[in-house]
């Protein structure tokens, strides 16, 4: 069974890796998936595993990025033994046009029977796209 810190361990190794933050194993069947800051036009709350990781896979194929570096990392712990607060900072290229950018982010992550069963991320989408030069 995984505890909300090695969920985030394992969610960094993958972003590293530059697979998807999320395997398939590490969700939940019920997951939800929220972006209180989600750009316009994009969901802010998606419900599912299979909806989430549809939506994240259309999104890497949208924005050809190489992650750099999840740096930063501070872990927040809760009274909630299900739950953290982690704050980092993603470093990527944009692979077409090799223009490199950091951005920093906030999740609150609740893991339960050893699946992630609820992550909240928190971004600043303008800064994003102003920073890997997106639309």
């Amino acid at each position: 069974m995984s505890t909300p810190s090695e969920a985030f361990a394992r969610i960094r190794a993958n972003f590293l890796a530059n697979t998807a933050g999320f395997t398939e194993d590490q969700l939940a069947e019920d997951v939800v998936v929220e972006m209180p800051f989600a750009a316009p036009g994009r969901p802010n709350r998606i419900e599912g595993r299979r909806e989430f990781l549809e939506f994240a896979a259309a999104g890497r194929a949208g924005l050809p990025l190489r992650i750099d570096d999840c740096r930063n990392v501070v872990i927040h712990q809760t009274t909630d033994p299900e739950v953290i607060v982690v704050e980092y900072e993603l470093a990527a290229t944009v692979t077409t046009t090799g223009v490199s950018a950091a951005a920093p982010f906030i999740a609150v992550l609740r893991v339960r029977n050893g699946r992630v069963a609820h992550w909240r991320e928190y971004q600043n989408p303008a800064a994003l796209a102003l920073a890997t030069g997106q639309p």
